[in-house]
């Protein structure tokens, strides 16, 4: 039997997503929760069956010294809590975007390099069903060479922007206060895993502000990604626009196949493949081809995963970790992937400055 993993969690609200997956986890046991908000932080507690509630995440790392921290906090805190982890040996999950800045990129990345503690981002749209069977397709050449991609997220969340009291949220300096894609991992993640290139060069323009001329970002920015053979991925983000939610909607193109997700409740998902469609004009369910080709993590998916927030996502990515922790696989998702799904996303923000300059996007793996 492995060694149990004591597991941490940073950021009690969204935290509560992961409870479940570490809790059933044999092999985990949740030993410490922190939380600067008072009532979030005893809920999580009353909840769980935790004891030991912090309101610092320096002292629960040095006092409850678990061997694994999840960094669910806003995002202006996902790298300073995963580096002081890290230098302390201790393994990390860390919520998306993996920072906030270039410069904490490249720190956060430095502080891997030098720790031997697992690192992971928590980019758990890569595991939704769809996306997983689409990226088995791709791995199985049906799309031939994938060459372009689109992902969106829709999502309209002002009522997140203030508290009760209209005092601001993180949300309100960190996604919107900003101008840019300045969330764009959900639709950029699965992308890159079809793509399966990096990121070289971005342009983001976007469509003015219309909606809440409180905000600094405008209503839809689209951030273009360029590789270095030439293949395009398009990411639109919009968090203001009136409209009702629409995260999940990917495009896939190659040169033998394409995919287009459903774009609204109640629809499917299809696809068309030369190899199996007779008809060059007339797409397929994806189901279709979910006996032969669907990843094992789907076929059977326990009750948790089917319960677990973001369409399985919250589980599956916990699963993985748990693996990587204990040495049986590397992360999926690690530094370097991490930071090709955040980088361009903060490069987007000189280049919407600059009237949709192209920009060169840093390579971590060269710092």
């Amino acid at each position: 039997m492995p060694n149990e993993i004591k597991v941490a969690f940073s950021g009690a609200r969204r935290a509560g997503s992961f409870f479940k997956a570490f809790q059933t986890h044999p092999e985990t046991e949740i030993v410490a929760l922190c939380d600067p908000y008072a009532p979030t932080l005893a809920a999580s507690g009353e909840a769980t069956g935790v004891t030991q509630l912090y309101n610092v995440f320096e002292t629960m790392l040095d006092e409850a010294k678990p061997d694994a921290v999840v960094v669910s906090s806003p995002m202006q805190y996902h790298a300073p809590q995963a580096i002081a982890a890290l230098q302390r040996g201790i393994h990390v999950l860390s919520e998306v975007t993996a920072a906030v800045s270039v410069d904490e990129c490249r720190w956060l990345t430095q502080a891997c390099n030098r720790s031997d503690a697992i690192y992971m981002m928590a980019e758990n749209y890569m595991y939704m069903k769809p996306n997983v069977l689409v990226a088995a397709l791709v791995e199985a050449g049906l799309f031939g060479e994938t060459y372009y991609a689109e992902g969106e997220y829709l999502h309209e969340l002002s009522v997140l922007h203030h508290m009760p009291d209209g005092s601001p949220t993180w949300r309100y300096y960190w996604q919107v206060g900003v101008n840019g894609s300045t969330y764009p991992t959900h639709s950029l993640g699965p992308c890159l895993m079809w793509i399966k290139e990096r990121p070289e060069r971005i342009s983001c323009i976007g469509t003015g502000i219309w909606t809440d001329p409180e905000h600094a970002m405008e209503d839809t920015v689209l951030l273009l990604c360029k590789t270095a053979s030439e293949k395009l991925m398009r990411i639109r983000v919009d968090m203001l626009s009136k409209r009702p939610h629409a995260m999940t909607n990917y495009t896939l193109q190659g040169t033998k196949g394409a995919y287009e997700s459903r774009r609204r409740p109640g629809e499917g998902d299809w696809i068309w493949l030369e190899d199996f469609c007779d008809d060059p004009d007339v797409w397929v369910p994806l189901e279709t081809f979910e006996e032969e080709y669907m990843p094992e993590i789907w076929r059977d998916p326990p009750e948790e995963a089917v319960r677990a927030g973001h369409g399985g996502g919250d589980y599956f990515e916990v699963m993985d970790f748990v693996d990587a922790v204990q040495g049986r696989k590397p992360p999926p998702i690690d530094i370097h992937a991490a930071m090709d799904m955040t980088l361009p996303g903060l490069v987007s923000q000189d280049s919407i400055r600059q009237g949709g300059e192209w920009l060169e996007v840093p390579n971590s793996r060269e710092w």
